[in-house]
């Protein structure tokens, strides 16, 4: 397991022991703080290297990256180069957790072509609908927050309106047409589900199957534990 963070190393673990305990590093296989996303992914090894770590202080440029252990800055070409070294694999599967689309998911996705699993808080808002596809796995399979409401938190600001869909004006005047916002879209192209917190998977079984966005499946597939309710009502809508 890997943490990449764009927050430098002494941060990163002040955070780190808080929420996850003094020996928080047994947990990871690599560490890289301070790799300044979104460029980690897109730059090239001679432009941004690897670093080693003395104090929190960085030091020399690494020409290679050939051990587990704790680095700063660097690039997902030298990443992934050391990850096919630990696994034997010559194409190790990435599944990659992060909660911003422009320097988490979409740089991971259109870079690395790693999965990618959006942490989006606003899944969580008390619009949330059970998708009917989620029904269909067995009950001993179920994470513990798939069957419940979740709390108040609105996708729905009084100010800028859904997270995930607006309206336009249709062709008659009472009529509104139910339109996909560039983020709802963003969220579509660019992760293979979206989830609103890791608590959410965190009793769910290695083998669960989750349902994945594509071209090939509903808007909806991809959203765990439930998708918008907005994006469930339609393609066009009434007002009152």
């Amino acid at each position: 397991m890997l943490l990449i963070t764009s927050s430098h190393s002494d941060y990163c673990r002040l955070l780190c022991e808080y929420t996850l305990g003094k020996d928080f590093e047994d947990l990871f296989d690599i560490i890289i703080t301070n790799a300044l996303k979104p460029g980690f992914f897109s730059q090239t090894p001679n432009q941004r290297p690897f670093r080693t770590l003395e104090n929190d202080e960085e030091q020399e440029a690494l020409p290679i990256l050939d051990k587990p252990g704790w680095y700063s800055q660097g690039n997902s070409t030298h990443l992934y180069e050391l990850l096919k070294k630990m696994t034997g694999k010559v194409e190790p599967k990435v599944v990659y957790f992060g909660d911003s689309m422009h320097s988490d998911i979409f740089s991971a996705h259109h870079y690395c072509n790693w999965e990618t699993v959006l942490i989006l808080e606003e899944l969580g808002g008390d619009d949330a609908v059970v998708h009917t596809e989620s029904r269909s796995e067995p009950l001993e399979k179920k994470g513990k927050y798939e069957g419940r409401q979740p709390k108040a938190l609105r996708s729905v600001s009084k100010q800028w309106g859904s997270f995930f869909a607006d309206t336009i004006s249709g062709k008659g005047k009472e009529e509104e047409i139910l339109v996909n916002t560039w983020s709802c879209k963003s969220v579509h192209a660019y992760s293979t589900i979206t989830i609103p917190s890791i608590e959410a998977i965190a009793d769910l079984p290695l083998d669960y199957q989750f349902g994945r966005f594509s071209s090939n499946n509903s808007i909806t597939t991809g959203y765990y534990p439930k998708p918008p309710k907005l994006l469930s009502c339609g393609e066009r809508m009434t007002t009152k």
